[in-house]
């Protein structure tokens, strides 16, 4: 059955409270990042004996109250700064006649990116660069089977970890009673780190040039069950690193096969460059860095091959591996001195410098993030946890990427990759990749 959702309302939901401060300062990580909106779509079951108007007041009324907390996510983007005015935050109710477990074991297996139906329309006017800086859209299933919840947030103050950080406190605020529970104020960390751009009026070289790729991009969900990761991980072993994790097996493959796709379609093969971020919070001592400090607090690393390399999957973890290590090493190192951890984000700068110097029109680049570990499926607005959890962006249809992300059980991992058609067609084909995942398989609940 096709899909038709129909938007009921759109409005924006305001701060229960004023925001406490004028404005927050934006970093230079922050401002040079793409203006793009990170997502997630929560699906669950809905509670017996609720209806869809207990569902939307609840959620606008916990949402209300979760801003006065995350105040600059009602705020708006003004050069290097947001202006925390209480503007608001967008909230989109939508409902389809289609049940929640048809959509999940059908229209999703038939066509992952049927999921773009549920993620919100940004209005003209409305940017993740401008405002609005977050935008929720819930939908309904048909016969009350069920809710999908979409939270976008502008990628200018929020990473993955931000994001969850976000999630979790507005779901806390959902199922909170009462008023006597106290529930944590987040710390924005933007510029803890990373310093301020240098003048107010700078403009800096976006990395959104660099992520859009001009030509149409399809997106396609592979599964790894545990046990073919454990093949996977067996083949990725080495005198280097006898034991790899599945986050370095999975990746490896994934940027491969989507390495060799690319060069069966290309008359003159490019070299091809991998760029994977890592959390500092897991890495900068919590009095330095708060553990759910909000903002762009990420490091990162890249690897690197030329036109004519085979890419064996045990060289590139060893290579990750190594990347990795040398990035965790130098963030040690600087803070076992006496500098600031400023100083230790322009040394990370550094870092994204060379990067970019890497990144030639003969270099074909492969974003690639790991949500794994991150307890996602412990986001409960009142309706249990969510049965399966979806990516969706307005900007995938132009982007090349790899997302992993853990099953519900915490076992299996579901790799998103969104890759040129034409790439695509050769990607969904190759036996290396189909040796250890399957394509779009159906969600059971």
């Amino acid at each position: 059955m096709e899909m038709k959702l129909e938007i009921l309302g759109r409005e924006v939901i305001k701060p229960a409270s004023p925001s406490p401060q004028d404005f927050l300062q934006l970093s230079l990580a922050d401002v040079s990042g793409p203006a793009a909106y990170v997502s997630t779509i929560f699906f669950y079951k809905s509670v017996s004996g609720e209806s869809p108007e207990i569902i939307t007041g609840r959620l606008k009324t916990s949402l209300s109250d979760t801003l006065s907390r995350f105040y600059p996510l009602a705020g708006r983007i003004e050069g290097d700064k947001i202006i925390c005015n209480d503007e608001g935050a967008v909230f989109t109710e939508a409902r389809t006649d289609l049940l929640l477990q048809d959509f999940l074991k059908n229209n999703l297996h038939n066509n992952t990116n049927s999921i773009q139906e549920f993620i919100p329309t940004i209005a003209p006017g409305e940017s993740p660069g401008t405002w609005p800086l977050l935008s929720v859209k819930v939908n309904f299933f048909g016969s009350g089977s069920g809710v999908a919840v979409t939270v976008f947030i502008s990628h200018r103050i929020c990473d993955a970890a931000s994001v969850l950080t976000f999630v979790s406190g507005w779901a806390a605020t959902a199922k909170v009673e009462s008023n006597d529970v106290v529930l944590n104020i987040p710390t924005f960390a933007t510029t803890t780190i990373y310093p301020p751009p240098p003048h107010s009026s700078f403009q800096s070289s976006s990395m959104d040039g660099l992520y859009a790729i001009g030509s149409k991009c399809v997106t396609n969900r592979f599964l790894f069950k545990s046990s073919k990761i454990a093949e996977l991980k067996r083949r990725a072993m080495s005198e280097t690193v006898p034991v790899p994790t599945r986050v370095e097996a999975i990746m490896s493959l994934m940027w491969r096969c989507a390495t060799i796709s690319r060069r069966s379609n290309s008359v003159v093969p490019k070299s091809t460059l991998m760029r994977q971020p890592m959390d500092l919070r897991l890495r900068v001592p919590s009095t330095v860095l708060p553990k759910d400090a909000v903002g762009n607090l990420q490091a990162s690393f890249f690897l690197k091959n030329g036109s004519e390399s085979k890419m064996e999957i045990a060289e590139i973890v060893a290579d990750f591996r190594k990347a990795k290590e040398g990035v965790n090493e130098m963030i040690k190192e600087n803070l076992a001195t006496t500098i600031t951890a400023t100083t230790l984000g322009l040394n990370l700068l550094s870092g994204m410098g060379k990067l970019v110097s890497e990144l030639k029109p003969d270099t074909d680049l492969y974003p690639m993030s790991s949500w794994c570990r991150k307890p996602f499926y412990e986001v409960d607005f009142g309706c249990g946890s969510p049965v399966w959890i979806g990516f969706a962006g307005h900007i995938v249809s132009t982007t090349v990427f790899v997302l992993l992300i853990d099953s519900k059980d915490g076992e299996d991992v579901e790799a998103w990759i969104c890759l040129p058609e034409q790439d695509m067609s050769v990607f969904v084909r190759d036996q290396d990749v189909l040796a250890y995942a399957v394509i779009n398989p159906p969600v059971l609940i």
